[in-house]
Parts: structure tokens; sequence; C-alpha cells
């Protein structure tokens, strides 16, 4: 599973996507597991188009978050059944309250249990293709 990623709107259909500047405008790579028109297979499974951007309909940022003892976080990975999780709360002093190790100023992750995680949902952020604010 993928916990962070770009998801683009093109031709009425949703792809998982990345970014791609060029020196004049910004194209997105779009991909898809099955064999599509225009997509090129670049290895088994995994197929791609590039378009410009302002083909897209839609782009948007794509987080995993949940809430872990009453506070808010992102998932970043997981191992064995367990997440990792990096709070969003913004407080030192919580996060260390919480027991959160600090990876580096203002960023604090913990592997957790994942059956003590609620509220595990994908957060969409719009990017605004219509508008060029990337």
């Amino acid at each position: 599973m993928s916990w962070h990623f770009y998801r683009a709107r093109w031709q009425g259909a949703d792809y998982v996507a990345s970014p791609e500047p060029h020196s004049l405008e910004l194209w997105i790579r779009l991909r898809s597991p099955e064999p599509a028109d225009g997509f090129e297979e670049v290895e088994p499974g995994c197929h791609v188009r590039p378009v410009p951007a302002s083909e897209c309909a839609a782009l948007d940022f794509v987080t995993t978050v949940c809430t872990w003892r009453g506070e808010r976080f992102h998932v970043h990975d997981e191992r064995d059944g367990r997440l990792l999780l990096e709070y969003l709360g913004g407080s030192a002093p919580a996060a260390v309250e919480l027991g959160l190790e600090r990876v580096e100023r203002g960023v604090y992750r913990l592997w957790v249990p994942r059956a003590e995680v609620t509220d595990l949902h994908e957060h969409t952020e719009p990017l605004n293709v219509g508008k060029q604010h990337f």
C-alpha cells in the first residue's frame, strides 16, 4: 500500500500520478496497472502516459491519516502489524508525553500496533491544476 501519492483525473478516470516539471510547463505521468491507449508498458503491470497538467481535470495529493490516543497522525509505513505514525499536532510537549521519538526538529514518529489506530483513511488535498498552483 502507498501511504502518500498523487492522483490525477484525466479524461474522466483517476490515475496514480507523479508531477514531472518541464522547462515551460508541468506534465503529469499517469500510471495504470492495465494496458490503455497511449500508455507505454515500462515494467510488467505498470503502464505510463505523460500528459500536460493542463489536460488534467484534477491533481490531488493523497495522504493516509489516522487517530492514535486522541491525536491525528500521518501514516508512513507498515510492518508486521505495526504502523509508523508521524505526529500532526504541532506540540512538542504533547509529542513527548505520548512517547514519540523526535527524528528532527518538529518531527515526531513512533511505531504502534495497527489495532490501536482508529479513523484510518485517505485525506485528499486538491492542487488546483487549472490555475497551475502547484
